[in-house]
């Protein structure tokens, strides 16, 4: 609905265009006319003009084409010499022996008839729509022959267009002059109300903070004045409910819980964007539709159902499947009860425990894992020792053979715990590594010369390469940590006579580490637990090489812990190769602690 203003403009605006427009086509035609009048007068004179000279000359019987082509360049206009018979016999445009009969042209045909000989059609032999207008030739009382002029009617057009053109101008330049002049009376007229109008639907829409400009002190001062004390009072109303209002949805909406309202009809009357999540669907679509169309989970619709059936509080866990990943939930169904008593719907509330059963299931994981990791070598200690106990330290050759064995698995245990608290104390959040500006080849060539008699016990080729600048900042003996495990477990993992590459090299601001071997690799499934602690790979030759299965737990605590990266890539019997890629400086709060 177009406002008070625009209707009062375009009422004024559509009866004075009416008007313009009208009086425009009047005066439009008006020259049209007298334009038309004024060429065919023209034309009326230059023909008898052009009759004058071939009466008096007597240029009839003559060379009257020559006469024809002199005169219609002087005039400018197409001139034809026509005899009674309907002859041509000059033609200014064409040859005249060309020409068809012209008796019955309607310009002749009515000069002859004694009518007005004017005529406006489209002519074939110049290919053009022309204004004709013939006269009689007379010879004395007779007639004699016709001269017929035409004229163009393209230059008539082009002045009617001209015409056209100055009224419209002049018409538009006039109704914007006039529309101003409206436009700013009703504006003036117009304004406080609009202003009244609009404030009332601002507060209508929940705007309680519109306000109008208090104008005069006469009936529209008046009612704005009432309408901003009605505003200012709304406003300080509905402030606190809204306050309250933000706060309630805020804590909903970032609960991180799901949340459900259920009203007694079924229908879901409210739900938080964390069921989005829970549920994998645009849950916004759900709001006022019931509860069974849209939860395809079958377990919380009948969860909901006992509710409304019981009017008790009902407590579940549930498993959901989300992008192949399992998830916990504990569901909570309550009724919502009116402060009368009556049974108003259902609140559900989904706590997402998925974190707390992987912390429990990592908790039972780690437990039965170093259970099983001591179990062997206590199992071995006391075996042996009571072997001993019953008779065998008597003998000499068991005795040191048992002591051996007792002795091996001693190391083995005592390398568990030592592994399991270096990596409880790289997990601890305090812990800090000894940076430093380090030369991370050197770190990488001592671990090598530790390994060196390991390697070759196994005949394993063990070959280092460097290239550029390896200058890192980090911790030395953290670095040759990782170096060790690395090593250790790729001549582990390595058949003799295989071959270890290490290569070290600069690239732009980084430092490339890799560990490439040729030992049984990786399969494709276990590559993304190999990090995992007490796993294993080769689990029986691990552990008969005294590997703990902690290693590569460790060596990734680390390399986080420098802020690098690794990567692993394997083929199962060609082998596997890691790659370290450490930052050359890194960022500033490293190089705060670098100073400290």
């Amino acid at each position: 609905m177009f406002k008070l203003r625009f209707r009062l403009i375009s009422i004024v605006m559509l009866t004075i265009l009416s008007v313009l427009a009208g009086l425009g086509i009047a005066i439009g035609q008006l020259f049209k006319e007298f334009h038309l009048d004024y060429t065919t007068e023209r034309l009326q004179n230059d023909a008898d003009l052009v009759s004058y000279l071939i009466e008096e000359d007597r240029l009839i019987d003559r060379d009257i084409q020559s006469f024809t082509n002199d005169v219609s360049q002087e005039l400018d206009v197409r001139i034809t010499i026509i005899l009674m018979d309907g002859e041509v016999i000059g033609e200014s445009s064409t040859d005249p022996s060309l020409m068809e009969n012209h008796l019955k042209r309607p310009e002749i045909a009515e000069l002859l008839e004694g009518n007005t000989s004017r005529e406006i059609r489209y002519s074939e032999t110049v290919d053009n729509e022309l204004l004709y207008l013939a006269v009689p030739i007379m010879d004395g009382e007779e007639m004699v022959g016709i001269v017929r002029l035409g004229l163009p009617t393209s230059d008539i057009q082009e002045m009617n267009k001209q015409i056209w053109m100055v009224l419209i101008i002049s018409f538009s330049l006039a109704a914007a002059v006039i529309f101003l002049v409206i436009y700013r009376v009703t504006s003036q007229m117009i304004r406080p109300i609009e202003s009244v109008t609009d404030v009332a639907n601002e507060l209508a829409k929940g705007n309680f903070k519109a306000r109008t400009v208090e104008g005069e002190q006469d009936e529209i001062g008046q009612l704005t004045k009432s309408v901003n004390v009605l505003a200012s009072n709304l406003e300080h109303i509905t402030k606190r409910h809204q306050l309250q209002k933000e706060r309630m949805e805020t804590l909903i909406e970032n609960m991180g819980s799901g949340l459900i309202l259920i009203n007694m009809r079924g229908d879901i009357s409210l739900i938080n964007k964390t069921c989005r999540d829970i549920f994998n669907e645009n849950t916004d679509k759900w709001d006022h539709q019931l509860y069974h169309d849209v939860i395809e989970n079958k377990e919380i619709t009948q969860l909901i159902q006992s509710v409304f059936m019981s009017e008790e509080k009902v407590q579940k866990q549930l498993t959901f499947e989300e992008h192949f990943e399992l998830k916990y939930y504990d569901v909570h169904g309550a009724p919502v009860i009116s402060h009368n008593g009556s049974f108003k719907g259902v609140a559900i509330v989904m706590h997402d425990i998925t974190e707390l059963k992987k912390l429990e299931q990592v908790r039972k994981d780690f437990v039965a894992n170093v259970s099983h990791e001591l179990k062997t070598p206590v199992t071995s200690i006391k075996g042996f020792s009571e072997t001993l106990l019953d008779g065998a330290m008597y003998d000499e050759q068991f005795r040191e053979k048992f002591l051996r064995i007792i002795l091996k698995e001693s190391e083995r245990l005592q390398g568990l715990i030592h592994d399991l608290l270096e990596l409880s104390k790289i997990e601890q959040q305090f812990f800090r590594l000894n940076l430093s500006r380090i030369k991370l080849a050197e770190a990488v060539e001592e671990a090598m010369t530790l390994l060196k008699d390991k390697s070759e016990e196994k005949s394993i080729e063990l070959h280092l390469r460097v290239t550029g600048d390896t200058v890192v900042d980090g911790d030395f003996q953290r670095i040759k940590q990782i170096a060790i495990n690395l090593i250790n477990n790729a001549i582990t993992y390595t058949p003799e006579h295989g071959r270890i590459d290490v290569l070290v090299k600069e690239e732009r601001d980084q430092v490339v580490w890799s560990v490439s071997d040729t030992g049984i690799g990786i399969t494709e499934q276990e590559l993304h637990r190999i990090f995992e602690r007490f796993y294993r790979v080769d689990r029986a030759r691990s552990r008969n090489s005294g590997g703990t299965g902690l290693g590569l737990a460790i060596v990734k605590h680390l390399v986080e812990a420098h802020h690098a990266k690794i990567d692993v890539k394997s083929k199962v019997g060609e082998g596997t190769t890691f790659t370290l890629i450490f930052a050359k400086k890194q960022k500033e709060e490293w190089q705060r602690i670098l100073e400290e």
